[in-house]
């Protein structure tokens, strides 16, 4: 049985798993990122795990990496929050390294590959990605393909502009947006449920709004729901430029799932115009933590059969 290898670079976390030919993970190694080390200090962790693993075995290496990248190529453009990576051919290296064709794409890209190939997008021929994290990212697959532009950069939903003042959906509705929402009603209301859950809480204040919720807070109740109108404003101009069968969220905002998901899906009805409504289905990532390791197999398995 053939196997592959995961890569999921990302500006917090690198994770290298072995899979098999269902995307099944079978083996797993995670490092922190340390942003000080830049990019050499990640290539080095790469090539120490790469090292562990028995690669006579391997058929095939997909990547997702957390930014824009020119997927033809191999190429990293840049990351935003690791320096050194401008301009670094990553595929050409790590096929040098070791042997075995490889291929790169942004992690929100393999992401949606791997929810529409193994996880919640399974039986859908057109499924938008959402990731939900400390920024907000997207990817399209259409037919088992993934959607790619005429140039480097596509499904920049994080982008999307809520009023022609600036706000965007990134700004509003990212991990770090929620966590300044939370920190701001925190300081402005001491005494409160919220803050006495994130008393100790050093960075994530958004993690508490799960617990909150479960018991009933009023503050936490009215984050989610201004958070999820948001997020739904920007999802109804995603309906109605390509209308999607399902819509997946994922990220670590999503863990607060289905008051999220309920709550997105009930405000974009309201938005859609009246013949796409009420809208795609909305779905929380079935693939969790996974879905970038898993999308990276995903994409070594996918583009290996079609070569």
């Amino acid at each position: 049985m053939r196997s592959f290898v995961g890569i999921e670079i990302g500006g917090t976390k690198l994770q290298l798993v072995v899979g098999d030919e269902r995307a099944r993970i079978l083996d797993r190694q995670r490092f922190p990122v340390e942003r000080a080390e830049g990019a050499e200090g990640i290539r080095r962790k790469i090539r120490e795990g790469l090292q562990r693993f028995r690669l006579h075995a391997v058929s095939a290496i997909g990547i997702g990496f957390g930014g824009p990248v020119d997927h033809s190529s191999g190429t990293i453009l840049t990351s935003h929050q690791v320096q050194g990576w401008s301009d670094f051919p990553l595929q050409k290296w790590v096929e040098e390294l070791t042997g075995i064709p490889t291929w790169i794409d942004n992690d929100a890209n393999v992401a949606a590959l791997g929810e529409a190939c193994y996880g919640a997008g399974q039986s859908h021929s057109r499924i938008f990605y959402v990731t939900l994290g400390s920024g907000v990212g997207a990817g399209m697959v259409i037919d088992g393909s993934l959607y790619h532009s005429t140039r480097y950069a596509e499904m920049e939903f994080g982008h999307v502009r809520l009023d022609k003042a600036g706000r965007t959906v990134e700004s509003s509705c990212s991990g770090w947006a929620v966590d300044e929402k939370v920190r701001n009603y925190v300081a402005e209301h001491p005494g409160t449920l919220l803050q006495e859950l994130v008393a100790g809480v050093e960075r994530g204040e958004a993690q508490v709004l799960g617990t909150a919720l479960l018991r009933k807070d009023t503050a936490a109740r009215e984050i989610l729901e201004g958070t999820a109108d948001d997020l739904a404003l920007g999802l109804s101009h995603v309906v109605h430029l390509l209308n999607p069968e399902i819509i997946v969220l994922g990220g670590g905002l999503s863990l607060l799932g289905d008051p999220l998901r309920l709550a997105v899906a009930d405000r974009l009805t309201r938005y859609l115009m009246h013949v796409v409504q009420p809208g795609p289905m909305i779905q929380i990532s079935s693939l969790g933590e996974d879905v970038v390791p898993v999308g990276a197999l995903s994409l070594a398995i996918s583009k290996l059969l079609s070569a």
